[in-house]
């Protein structure tokens, strides 16, 4: 992805149930492995049995946490939380985990994913907080019912939830985990010697430690304490619908996803590229971090030498976080660089995963022709991004999205590329091993799993409920 212009993933999870271990340090690990899935802020709470403990903060977890804070965090049990906003701004106040308690009771709740029918549920509640988020109000409409216990609270809460969400959530005790009944974000449990955990990606699970024992399953809690690991079913599946851009772009090229490593699935939508859309070039170069795998297949497939010709800064924060397009576009420099004698009089071909709104693109090709590219070919392994996801990646209007208007050949000659070319949706598919049907699509094909209200923008429906119009 175009550093600087990708799709914003909603969060990463990270929860422990694990008496006697390190549980602060084990969570901060966690994170540490979903770092990419949100950069905004970081938080986790802690529960000793007694009382849930919560520390939060923007910046990255490497940055919020130190071994001062994790001290301090002790306890058999806890939830970790990465974000990057797409409902509610950059403000301590929606750094998660959510944390709510009636001074007896606590509950303490990350999520990730996004709500579609958050204006009704908020009118219902009769919510006024100082945080914008819908993962405040599922907190403060499950601190409503909590003398009814959490488990049952969430087992009355989350049937009326309408939208994509896994949730970790945690009282003093159990840590439950739940995904919507269509699955669109990834939830995977692992098991650790002394007890269990869940991560937003396996990559976390293996960084830890934990061995992988299977997928939350859409429409299902689980609950882990000192009663073991146990079930229940809040709502039947209609379908699956993993968020297809898992695959694509979002999660980590050492995670598995319906049993296949990212790595792979990246490296055959590369190869089936190649034999897709075939050119005659030098060089094959990815954009980096995504672009590896994919590069790697389309060199492989094509028979072209692959090699490095963009330099990335690992230390600079990700281009997107930078609020304006100005600053946006004054990051893509600190982030990438072209390697002037690796593309030097060679035609390029430069494969990445998707191009959203495309400023970063055009900015990487003038900088390749800079350094004497004698051609540059864009090599995209997904179809062309032409819907807004209203589902937790943060491409929420048709106007941001370069090809929802365009044809190819007018986006070529927009971002200055002497060829481009896009991966075939049944493609992508079949790279993954999965069926048609076990994907959300949508910002593909325009075929959203579950009902839009409105077609509205989330933020606009924040917006509007907090204004009261």
């Amino acid at each position: 992805m175009g550093e600087g212009e990708g799709p914003r993933e909603a969060c990463g999870l990270f929860g422990v149930w694990a008496p006697g271990e390190d549980v602060s340090r084990l969570i901060y690990f966690g994170l540490f492995a979903l770092q990419h899935r949100g950069q905004e802020s970081a938080g986790m709470a802690v529960s000793d049995g007694s009382n849930i403990m919560v520390f939060r903060d923007l910046g990255l977890v490497s940055a919020v946490f130190d071994e001062a804070t994790l001290s301090t965090l002790q306890g058999d049990l806890g939830i970790g939380h990465t974000r990057y906003s797409t409902t509610g701004s950059t403000t301590w106040d929606n750094a998660q985990p959510a944390f709510k308690s009636d001074g007896i009771h606590g509950l303490a709740l990350g999520h990730n994913g996004n709500l579609v029918n958050t204006r009704a549920l908020a009118e219902e509640a009769g919510w006024k907080a100082k945080a914008t988020t819908d993962s405040d109000l599922v907190a403060t409409m499950l601190a409503n019912r909590i003398d009814d216990g959490l488990e049952d609270a969430a087992l009355d809460i989350l049937p009326r939830l309408q939208g994509a969400f896994s949730f970790l959530l945690m009282n003093e005790h159990t840590v439950f985990a739940a995904r919507d009944p269509h699955g669109l974000r990834p939830l995977a449990i692992g098991k650790l010697a002394g007890g269990f955990c869940f991560a937003s990606e396996t990559a976390a699970l293996d960084i830890v430690g934990a061995t992988y024992v299977r997928e939350v399953e859409p429409g299902e809690m689980v609950m882990v304490d000192e009663q073991g690991l146990r079930s229940r079913r809040f709502a039947e599946s209609p379908r699956k619908a993993l968020c297809l851009f898992e695959f694509v772009y979002l999660a980590r090229a050492d995670s598995r996803l319906y049993g296949r490593t990212v790595h792979e699935a990246r490296r055959e939508m590369g190869r089936a590229l190649a034999r897709q859309s075939p050119v005659d070039a030098d060089l094959v170069i990815p954009i980096p971090d995504t672009g590896h795998s994919a590069a790697q297949g389309f060199a492989e497939a094509a028979r072209i030498g692959y090699g490095e010709g963009l330099l990335k800064n690992r230390y600079v924060g990700r281009t997107f976080i930078q609020p304006s397009p100005t600053l946006r576009q004054r990051g893509v420099k600190l982030k990438l660089n072209p390697i002037p004698d690796a593309v030097r009089g060679k035609r390029v071909v430069v494969v990445d995963d998707s191009i959203v709104r495309g400023t970063t693109t055009r900015q990487i090709i003038q900088t390749l022709r800079e350094a004497g590219a004698a051609a540059v070919h864009m090599r995209i392994t997904s179809p062309p991004v032409r819907w807004p996801c209203f589902y937790g990646i943060d491409m929420s209007t048709r106007q941001e999205l370069v090809a929802s208007d365009l044809s190819v050949e007018e986006v070529r000659e927009f971002l200055g590329a002497d060829s481009l070319a896009y991966l075939e949706l049944d493609s992508v598919v079949e790279a993954t091993g999965s069926p048609r049907g076990e994907f959300c699509r949508a910002c593909f094909d325009g075929e959203y799993p579950i009902p839009i209200p409105e077609q509205t923008p989330t933020k606009l429906l924040f917006e509007e409920t907090l204004t009261g119009q």
